[in-house]
């Protein structure tokens, strides 16, 4: 590959990226003009178009959607080394873009980042909140952090936290009216608030276990949501049975708004850990990162 090719293929993927060539020659030195026939020239290499370009915007064809399948981790993994070299310094700095939940943001994250960022002025760190599992390769991101069961196989999985559980849970006047659930079949004469997932549409069946006994529960009920907020809100309104994390209900089980039932077959499972993939070379702000999440209980 020829010194200019990389210059070329930058360009390419900058426009792909703005879908717009006014935009993508905002950088100071560039010239709209300039990047349509740097564009063009790369096009004429292949013999294919790259891109098409309307009125209104620019966008990859099949051939350009290929090109950036290959050419955005390489460009990220050359923008990430040439980031490590800048941070041979006193202090780590740079910018760490995370895949997180909302939960685990206000649970984990946020409790360590407004500690550590005070004394890391250089280091940044931009949030994706969702609750799918994403693929960080793919998406651009440095890491993910979701529930240590569903964390990618092929990427390192850093614990955070300790274990977690779940908790089924309803109001008083709820359980006035009807008895309380003592095995999971006693679910099916209930009212139940579903969660649907935010990956396949799907509604969430409810995980139990009991002395080794393990049961996937499809509940029925009024209410679906895909926001354990609601969920929990809903809940409190006297709508159903909610299942939900247990530091979710846990003022409201305190308070006695909520009452538990099935508490038994609820175990642990596998807190939040941070994943991020294994060929990655830690650029020092984020190794700072891992470590001072790294959960040490």
């Amino acid at each position: 590959m020829q010194r200019g090719d990389l210059l070329d293929l930058n360009a390419f993927a900058t426009v792909a990226e703005k879908q717009n060539f006014t935009r993508a020659a905002a950088k100071p030195g560039t010239s709209q003009s300039a990047l349509s026939h740097t564009v063009r020239r790369l096009e004429t290499r292949p013999g294919v178009r790259l891109l098409t370009r309307t009125i209104r915007r620019v966008a990859p064809t099949q051939a350009g959607e290929r090109l950036l399948k290959t050419l955005g981790p390489a460009l990220d993994a050359i923008a990430a080394e040439l980031a490590s070299l800048s941070e041979l310094r006193e202090k780590p700095a740079g910018t760490i873009r995370i895949t997180t939940s909302e939960h685990a943001a206000n649970r984990v994250l946020w409790a360590v980042l407004k500690t550590l960022l005070p004394d890391y002025p250089d280091v940044h760190v931009v949030f994706a909140i969702n609750s799918g599992l994403t693929d960080i390769a793919a998406e651009r991101f440095d890491a993910g952090v979701r529930l240590g069961e569903v964390v990618a196989r092929d990427t390192v999985a850093v614990r955070i936290e300790p274990d977690l559980r779940m908790a089924v849970v309803g109001t008083p006047a709820y359980f006035a009216a009807r008895p309380k659930p003592r095995t999971p079949q006693d679910l099916a004469e209930h009212q139940c608030i579903n969660l649907r997932l935010p990956t396949s549409g799907g509604l969430y069946a409810w995980e139990l276990q009991k002395g080794g006994r393990e049961l996937k529960v499809r509940v029925e009920g009024q209410l679906a949501f895909n926001n354990a907020p609601m969920i929990l809100r809903a809940a409190l309104a006297g709508f159903g049975l909610a299942c939900v994390l247990e530091d979710h209900a846990a003022a409201h089980l305190a308070n006695g708004s909520l009452v538990r039932v099935l508490e038994g077959w609820c175990p642990p499972f596998a807190g939040y850990h941070l994943y991020y993939p294994s060929r990655r070379q830690p650029m020092p702000a984020f190794a700072l990162l891992v470590e001072a999440l790294r959960y040490k209980g």
